[in-house]
């Protein structure tokens, strides 16, 4: 009786994989990519970014606030929610990898990604953070020989 559930799940997962319809100039490149290893292809992504001088990351929306009631207003404005951007992994790439899974919520396969890729341009590890927890969080990757920048 399991066994005829297990098969069932089966089938449905295969149900629930949407089928895309690759056009027949680009099926040749999807299947040779399709055997590539999750290493072999972040590689390949970071050779495309600097070849093309793009980058694969998600573009971020401005969220637009309300303007101020004046200059003195907008002068004594300080800036309360920050984006934090890990520059430089430093030696100690393991305790880096730790503070990422702990502040960004990844598992460890994302967060060694992460720091890999920080390795060779500045990553975004967490966006809208309050003030007080992005220099707490600053502490710990300066703790940990890395370096961040609070943008």
């Amino acid at each position: 009786m399991t066994e005829e559930k297990k098969e069932e799940k089966k089938e449905e997962k295969k149900e629930e994989v949407k089928e895309v319809k690759i056009p027949e100039k680009f099926k040749k490149l999807v299947d040779e990519i399709g055997k590539m290893s999750v290493l072999d292809l972040a590689e390949l992504v970071k050779v495309l970014e600097k070849k093309f001088g793009v980058s694969a990351a998600a573009p971020v929306a401005a969220v637009p606030t309300a303007p101020a009631a004046g200059p003195a207003a907008s002068a004594a404005e300080e800036k309360s929610v920050f984006n934090i951007e890990l520059t430089v992994v430093g030696d100690k790439k393991i305790e880096v990898i730790k503070v990422v899974r702990d502040i960004a919520g990844k598992g460890l396969k994302e967060a060694k990604d992460l720091v890999d890729a920080a390795a060779s341009s500045p990553q975004m590890v967490k966006e809208n953070v309050k003030k007080e927890e992005a220099e707490d969080m600053k502490k710990k990757f300066e703790a940990a020989g890395a370096k961040v920048e609070l943008k």
